[in-house]
């Protein structure tokens, strides 16, 4: 076993508009990855986006996108965190977060303005359903199931291993089940304790992975429960996992594991 983010603000929007689109755009991070171009979401067919000059309901609207907008660029969403600050962070201060707003442009550089996030989804090219409110929901329910299974996966591919060979702490194997950040953590620092099972050695039995009863799927971060009985002691083991996007197809990946009193990574 492996052992394992004071400016001045311009009043006219033109001008707001202009300054901002002669800026080179910087590559900017949602949960500390962003894909290539965005999407509308969660709009009906009869309706538009608004975009706003400022990240909130009290700005005024300067733009809209079209209901299935495609190919938007993000500058940056406030409030700002990466990766590595939300792990970190606990399901209150996740929860205690305001809602989150994006300055996007669309694809031809035209328009631009602050929208608010549950209205964007990664846009990996797939046709844009008539219904876009039902898709999110499917889509939702679908990440969710995709991470039940790489669970059950992930512990398959452990009991199987022989002398660490297929493990998936491996190197070799680790991008299979964890986000790039990860599996860099793992290629950079020995593990001491294995993070699947939560200890060095293993002997006893793994329950099915359960999604949280309470929240399975929070701003993206889809929590997944296994009980695991080592040695007659038993515990819960909690994995984080989220779309990445650093991978092709943006894989939903493990990026935390929780079990009592400490985390990996």
């Amino acid at each position: 076993m492996w052992l394992c983010k004071r400016m001045r603000c311009i009043p006219a929007a033109a001008s707001l508009l202009l300054l901002f689109l002669s800026i080179p755009l910087v590559r900017a991070e949602i949960d500390g990855h962003s894909p290539d171009a965005w999407r509308v979401t969660n709009v009906s067919a009869d309706d538009v986006l608004n975009a706003r000059m400022g990240p909130g309901t009290n700005f005024p609207v300067i733009e809209t996108f079209a209901h299935d907008e495609r190919g938007l660029q993000l500058v940056t969403c406030v409030p700002f965190y990466t990766m590595k600050h939300f792990s970190r962070m606990t399901e209150a201060e996740i929860e205690a977060l305001p809602n989150r707003w994006c300055l996007m442009r669309s694809a031809n550089l035209i328009k631009a303005g602050w929208v608010a996030q549950n209205y964007l989804m990664p846009d990996h090219g797939q046709v844009v359903s008539s219904s876009p409110a039902s898709e999110s929901k499917d889509d939702g329910r679908d990440m969710v199931a995709q991470a039940r299974d790489l669970i059950r996966r992930l512990y398959g591919a452990a009991d199987s291993a022989e002398n660490g060979v297929g493990h998936p702490l491996d190197p070799a194997h680790a991008l299979d089940y964890f986000s790039t950040d990860v599996v860099n953590h793992i290629r950079s620092q020995p593990v001491q304790v294995d993070p699947i099972y939560g200890a060095q050695d293993f002997s006893g039995s793994v329950s099915e992975p359960k999604p949280d009863a309470d929240q399975p799927m929070l701003r993206g971060m889809i929590t997944i429960h296994v009980d695991i009985v080592n040695f007659g002691r038993t515990h819960t083991a909690t994995f984080r996992l989220r779309a990445d996007p650093s991978q092709p197809g943006a894989p939903v990946r493990i990026f935390r594991v929780e079990h009592d009193g400490w985390t990996f990574p």
